[in-house]
Order: structure tokens, then C-alpha cells, then sequence
């Protein structure tokens, strides 16, 4: 072992030269190693922008959906309330159409307030619920 660290002492022995090629060489290498770090900074920096501006993006889109499926409720309930009016306003036009005929109001009023014809006799069977 001790022949090997000998060895690699020897092999530690040579000097670099000092001229011009060799510190250009160097500062082209520096040079080189900063513009990558700065390109990595750059490249996280956009990741992060990127990651804020596409989470903003979806909050909103999950936002926008959760208020159209309200007001997708909101539109089937109101339709249903709709047609429940026009059912009513087509049973009271029908309503309407029978009161403007004398024969019915002569059957209403013999009906409900036990008038009768001449000549007619009203009998009232009492109902089950009264007994």
C-alpha cells in the first residue's frame, strides 16, 4: 500500500502552466458552469410560475363548474315550478270556461249549497268519517 501512495504522489507532481490559453480556457469554463446555473434558476423559476398560474387556472375551472351545476339546479327546480303553475293556470282557465256556462252554476250551487230545482228533493247521506 504504501508503494501505491508513492506512486499516486508521483503522479500528483505536475504542474499546471500559467499562460493565456490555459486562463481563458478557465475563465470560458467558469464562464460556462455560471450561464448554466443562471439557465437552472431561470428554468425553476418558470417551473414555479407555471405550477402558481396553472393551480390558479384549475381552482378556477373547478370553481366555475361547482356554480354551474348550482344553477343547473336551480334551473330544473324553477322548470319544475313552471310546469306546476301552467297546470294550475290550465285548470283554472278550464275553471273559467265551466263558470261562464249557466248549467254548471246551477249544478255548483245545487251541489254545494243544497239548493234544488222545482220539483227536486235533496237527500244528504251522511258521510262514513261523520259516523
Amino acid at each position: 500500500m504504501a508503494k501505491r501512495h508513492r506512486q499516486h504522489e508521483k503522479q500528483n507532481t505536475v504542474r499546471t502552466l500559467h499562460n493565456d490559453y490555459v486562463r481563458t480556457t478557465e475563465e470560458e469554463l467558469k464562464f460556462t458552469n455560471r450561464q448554466k446555473i443562471l439557465f437552472r434558476r431561470r428554468l425553476v423559476a418558470f417551473g414555479v410560475f407555471a405550477i402558481i398560474v396553472l393551480f390558479f387556472l384549475v381552482s378556477t375551472i373547478f370553481s366555475q363548474d361547482q356554480r354551474i351545476t348550482k344553477k343547473e339546479q336551480e334551473k330544473a327546480d324553477v322548470l319544475a315550478e313552471l310546469e306546476q303553475v301552467k297546470e294550475q293556470q290550465r285548470m283554472l282557465n278550464l275553471q273559467i270556461t265551466k263558470l261562464e256556462d249557466d248549467d254548471y252554476i246551477a249544478k255548483l250551487a245545487r251541489k254545494e249549497y243544497f239548493l234544488s230545482d222545482e220539483g227536486e228533493i235533496i237527500f244528504t247521506i251522511p258521510d262514513k268519517e261523520d259516523e
